[in-house]
């Protein structure tokens, strides 16, 4: 269990002021010259020892991917955080900005200063109003307090700008939602060259998430070390976990990274709904992450690795919890004309496949579709993954990879039951 002392987000549920005083009374913003005054090499190596891993899916090493950025380029540079928290499941970032949002402007001051950009742009999913309005106010509070801003009392020129999308998912990968700043329709871009050559406006440009950002004024303070020793080796530091589905208690919350899936749901969420014998499978990282089943959830450990080995993954460690009552062909069907709809068209595996998987899934859920179309929904599956610019074709592939792997048989009996309906209707 996280201890109070080493928690980052104290008012993740909004009980507190969220305004500047309130922020400072948390500690936010304290000493943050001093912090400066170290130089940008120094944030970036605590931030390599922190061992940071980015927040929004991908657990790229944070550092790693600051230390990226050229170092004597003449064009400007650009810090964007990624708002845009389209992943179903998926509910942290909002919090951090509706409750908590002198977090993510002060990391947003010390991490563009680490990688000499003066424009921070913070780019927010469309139907994100509330947190829009709310973390507007808290950049005005910051302007005012010459927080940031030109000739600012901490010693570096930040302009930040809050970019509202149109509420796409696909704005979700870095270089769609560059786009999308752009003024283009956010459609992703073929890499190499990566944001860090060429990025917003061909300039230099890292894009991270809003929780990496956030964390980052306390690595700073605490120093690289603390961080590290909270968590387990490769997965450190603290995490916030989003439940929902199935349990008597859906929430977000901070916890060390690699707490057991089973302490979290009990602890935080007062359980499965009907008991932990009731849980058919959970989806541990946001709709594209294969589910994992109820047998592998007793010892399994909520971190990048342990999730890897069961092939499926942390993303955004949102977990969907499904207990016995659920139609799990009919939720990955759901899952996958999700994806359809979200395709932005411009890699035909992904245009023409992520429809087909959903128009089979679709047939297998009524029991119409033949056995032998189990393996060939899996083939094509593997056709998608890997082969499209962005991960989007990864993420409608994963899903429908992880039901046929762990509930084949529940697709066989589908199939059989209706035939069986269908033959005694004939007779």
């Amino acid at each position: 269990m996280l201890q109070d002392k080493d928690r980052i987000f104290r008012n993740l549920y909004g009980f507190h002021d969220w305004k500047l005083a309130g922020a400072r009374q948390r500690g936010a913003w304290d000493g943050t010259k001093a912090l400066i005054d170290k130089g940008p090499d120094w944030i970036i190596s605590e931030v390599k020892v922190s061992g940071l891993r980015g927040r929004g899916g991908a657990g790229f090493p944070t550092g790693l991917k600051w230390s990226f950025m050229p170092k004597n380029d003449a064009r400007p540079s650009y810090l964007v955080i990624n708002g845009d928290e389209s992943e179903p499941g998926s509910c942290k970032d909002r919090e951090v900005m509706r409750h908590d949002p002198h977090l993510l402007i002060e990391g947003a001051l010390l991490a563009s200063f680490a990688m000499k950009a003066h424009t921070c742009f913070i780019y927010l999913r469309g139907e994100f109003i509330r947190e829009r309005e709310r973390l507007q106010a808290a950049i005005d509070e910051a302007y005012a307090a010459k927080l940031i801003g030109k000739n600012n009392i901490n010693g570096w020129d930040l302009d930040i700008v809050v970019h509202h999308g149109a509420g796409a998912y696909i704005c979700g990968e870095e270089t769609a939602l560059i786009e999308s700043i752009e003024g283009k329709k956010g459609m992703p871009r073929l890499k190499p060259p990566f944001p860090a050559n060429v990025g917003l406006y061909g300039a230099p440009t890292t894009v991270n998430n809003v929780e990496s950002i956030a964390v980052v004024p306390d690595i700073l303070r605490r120093g690289g070390a603390w961080f590290a020793s909270l968590g387990l080796p490769n997965n450190t530091g603290t995490k916030l976990f989003q439940i929902s589905g199935h349990v008597m208690k859906p929430c977000v919350v901070e916890e060390e990274m690699g707490i057991p899936l089973r302490q979290l749901i009990d602890e935080h969420c007062g359980g499965v709904r009907g008991g932990w014998d009731n849980l058919l499978a959970v989806i541990p990282g946001g709709s594209s992450m294969p589910m994992i089943p109820a047998d592998q959830c007793d010892n399994l450990t909520m971190d990048f690795d342990a999730l890897a080995k069961l092939k499926s993954g942390l993303g955004t460690a949102a977990i969907i919890v499904m207990d016995k009552s659920t139609d799990i062909i009919k939720a990955i069907a759901r899952i996958a004309y999700f994806y359809k709809h979200e395709s932005c068209g411009q890699c035909t595996p992904c245009r023409e496949g992520t429809g087909w998987m959903y128009r089979v899934l679709e047939r297998m859920r009524t029991g119409e579709a033949e056995k032998r179309e189990i393996d060939l929904l899996f083939n094509v599956s593997k056709q998608v993954e890997g082969h499209t610019i962005c991960a989007l074709g990864d993420a409608a592939a994963w899903p429908v990879q992880g039901l046929i792997r762990n509930y084949r048989h529940v697709i066989e009996q589908r199939i059989e039951a209706r035939k069986g309906a269908v033959k005694q209707a004939a007779e």
